[in-house]
Formats: C-alpha cells, structure tokens, sequence
C-alpha cells in the first residue's frame, strides 16, 4: 500500500503539469494572448502613461517573452526548489528551499496566495456540506425504489429524480432567488452572499433570549418532532395520510397568506399542493423516509411555532445566520448530484439482487432484509465509489454557477473574473489547486475500494 501511494504522489506531478500546460496554452493562443497591452487595453490614460504601466507589467511579470519562458518561469515560482530570481527578473542561483511563489494577481494587485486562502475554505464548505446529503438522500431513495421496483414508490422516485436532474442549477437558482428571497414574494433567505455584514460582530451561537424562552423554543421543537413522528409511525395508512393532508393544507394556505399580495388561485393551488405532498410522505411505506421527512418538518413547525410566542429578540448569531445563507445555495448546488445518485443507486441495487450470491443466501433462509444490507448494499457500493471521484470536481464546477448567482465570493467566482481579466497567474495557480483537488478525490476513492471490497489489493 506505502508503494502504491508513494507511486500515485509520483504521477500526479506529470499529471498536473499536464493540465497546467494545456490551460496556459489555451489563454496564450487565445485574441490577444497574455501581453501588457490587452492588460493596459481600455484605460483611460494618456499614451505615455500606457506605456510606462506595459513596462511596469513586462518587467514584473515577464510578458514580453515568449510563450514557452512565461510557462517556465512560473513553473519555476510555484514550485518549492528551483531558481531564485532577482530584483530584474533573471534568474539567479539554484535553491532547494527557496520556498513557492504563486506570484501577484493582475486584477486585484494582491498575492495570489492570499486570494485563495480567502475563497477556497468558502467552496469547500459549500461542497463539504453537498457531499453529504447528496448521500444520504440518494441511498435511501435508491434502495427503497430498488425493492419496491415497478411500485408506486419506484414510479414516483424515477420521475421525480429525472425531473430534478432535467432543471439547470442556473435556472433553479434564479427561480429559488426570485420566489423565497424577493419582497414581491417571500423574503424567507437572503439573496446574496454567504453571512450578514452585522454577523461578523455577533457571538457564535444564538444569545439573547432568557432561560424559559430557550426552554420553551426547545420544547416547541422536541414537541412538533415527536408529534411527527407519531404521525409517522401510525399504523392506520389512511388515517395517517388524511391527517397529514389536513396539516399539509393549513401549511399551503398559511405560506398563501404570508405572501405580500393576495393571492386567489395561487392559494388554492398551494393549500392543494401542501395537501398532496405531506399526504404523499404519509401514505408510502418506506418508514425511514417517511419518519425522517415529517420529523424534518416537525421540527420546523415547532421551532416556529415557539419562536413566535415569545417577545425576547433573537440575535441569531454567525452559526445560524451561515446556516441561514447556506440553505439556498446547497439546494441548488446538490439536488442534480442526489438525482443522479438515486437512479445510479437502484441500478447498482437491483443488479446485485440479482445476482446469484444474493438467491444463494435466500436460499439458505437468510431474511431479505439481511441479504439487503449486509450482502447486496456493501457489493453495491462499487459503482458509487467510483462515481464519488469525479463528484468533487463535478461540484467544483456547479459552484461557478452557483456562486455567480448567489454573489458569493468563492473559488468559482474568482475564476470567472480571472478569465475575464486574463489574469495568468490566478487562472494557473485556481487550475493547479483544482486538479490537485481532483487528483486527491481519485486517489481517496481507491482506497474506499479496499475497505468495501477486500479482494482489491494494490500490493
């Protein structure tokens, strides 16, 4: 295994010189190029002040040589042991411990570095919180429509996950900001960014509020979860959907009375839709589903409920007020990956229910659900896996989309206005940290292969 990953570290050198070649040759070939003139070009200066900024540029960042020498010389800067180079920009004596240099942005005149040791940590945290629940949500709509094939739950499932994964994250992302953060509709999430200007200054968790009002927020929470999930667990099918449609229905008519203007047919459609989709939680038999969804909701009822019986202001602090901003940008940045899942999960599952190791142990009188997940899931993990690798990079893209509609200052963000600005230096160094990030996420996902499959073997 040491040899393996030692030989795995190895390649990725070439293979990120590769990529950091290709995008360099790209923006060199591209109108223009990469020169001090389509630098300076739309200023506006007077002719001589144009020239003495391209001189400034060709000095500092070696522009007016040729393609081949701007590749090598910041190839030389970013890695750890190379050439040291002087006030002129010549190279000088070798060193082993002359330490990395992504250089200095064009656009933003501040070193490249610190930009993305702003930004990266943002994206990272959007995706950090996707990964997660593009999981969860995906493996359980997955083995449910996998056992329940050709039934209602199947059906439903196929249409809904190919409906989600037809929608484009820019559309959905400007729908979700038009309707749940406009005044015209309800302004339930903030339009932009990812924490208020006034949270920076707030304590971490949320204070204010004195020790009944906590207690009575938490037994408002603790009281709509249980009532849920007693809803949930109730045996009598149809009751429990009659309920929860009732409920559904108060909800939709509720979110019609909230909104600004009055609404007509908007309010019924909306009181028939809540009613349709909580009835429809209620009525399938997937318990995990249906117990998880309602208890969600639960939650959410009671936390408002409670919050509104109380006349202490809430400062919400920097947790909730994160929490707060992250919930629309995660939407948009997960819901085509879980769909995808999902469809990729029940074809791995009902392949492997097939299979003949899974008829052997029905065979030997092992219970379904037994050969379900202990025998068919962990086989079934395989294709998962090796999806997961190119997940990363897929939601380091999407984040681009994302981050643009959502005004946060993330990695996508910065490599749009890095394109934008032909900003060499920051446009490599966002290249070099995302393949670098790619190359890890392929490399994790070989050892998950070790741990799910214990044949595989990279001695």
């Amino acid at each position: 295994m040491i040899n393996y990953l030692i030989r795995r570290i190895l390649l990725m050198i070439p293979t990120l010189l590769g990529i950091t070649v290709l995008v360099f040759a790209v923006m060199a070939a591209s109108p223009g190029g990469i020169t001090a003139q389509t630098l300076a070009h739309g200023m506006d200066m007077k002719p001589a002040e144009r020239k003495a900024l391209e001189d400034y540029y060709n000095k500092r960042y070696g522009l007016d040589d040729p393609a081949p020498v701007q590749y090598l010389r910041w190839l030389n800067n970013v890695s750890p042991i190379g050439f040291k180079l002087d006030e002129n920009g010549d190279f000088g004596e070798f060193s082993f411990s002359k330490g990395s240099d992504l250089g200095q942005s064009f656009n933003y005149g501040r070193p490249v570095s610190d930009l993305i040791r702003e930004r990266l940590p943002i994206t990272l945290l959007l995706n950090l919180v996707s990964i997660p629940l593009v999981y969860i949500i995906s493996i359980m709509i997955g083995v449910k429509a996998a056992t329940d094939r050709g039934g209602r739950f199947d059906v439903a499932s196929s249409i809904s996950m190919l409906a989600l994964w037809s929608i484009p994250t820019m559309l959905a992302g400007v729908l979700m900001i038009g309707f749940f953060a406009n005044t015209q509709h309800w302004l339930w999430f903030p339009t932009a960014g990812l924490s208020e200007r006034e949270a920076l200054d707030m304590p971490f968790l949320p204070t204010g509020l004195s020790f009944l009002s906590v207690a009575k927020l938490f037994a408002g929470v603790l009281f709509g979860m249980f009532v849920m999930i007693a809803l949930a667990r109730w045996r009598q099918r149809l009751a429990r959907a009659l309920v929860a449609a009732a409920l559904g229905a108060a909800l939709g008519w509720w979110m019609a009375s909230a909104h600004p203007e009055p609404l007509l047919i908007g309010r019924f459609l909306l009181t028939l839709l809540g009613a349709v989709l909580l009835a429809a939680f209620a009525w399938t038999d997937f318990l995990a589903f249906r117990v998880g969804g309602l208890a969600l909701i639960g939650l959410g009822l009671g936390f408002l409920l409670s919050l509104n019986t109380i006349d202490e202001p809430l400062i919400r602090g920097f947790l909730l007020d994160r929490i707060w901003h992250l919930i629309l940008p995660v939407v948009a940045l997960s819901y085509g990956s879980f769909a995808f899942m999902a469809k990729l999960t029940r074809t791995s599952i009902l392949e492997n229910l097939q299979a003949d190791y899974a008829r052997t142990a029905r065979a030997k009188g092992v219970p379904e659900k037994d050969v379900l997940w202990r025998h068919v899931f962990r086989n079934s993990l395989m294709p998962l896996i090796t999806v997961s690798a190119g997940l990363l990079p897929g939601l380091l893209a999407g984040s681009i989309i994302v981050e643009s509609i959502f005004s946060i200052d993330g990695m996508g963000k910065l490599a749009i206005d890095a394109v934008k600005g032909r900003d060499r230096e920051l446009m490599l160094s966002i290249t070099l940290i995302s393949g670098l990030l790619t190359l890890v996420g392929y490399l994790i996902t070989d050892f998950l292969y070790t741990l799910v499959d214990p044949r595989v073997s990279y001695e």
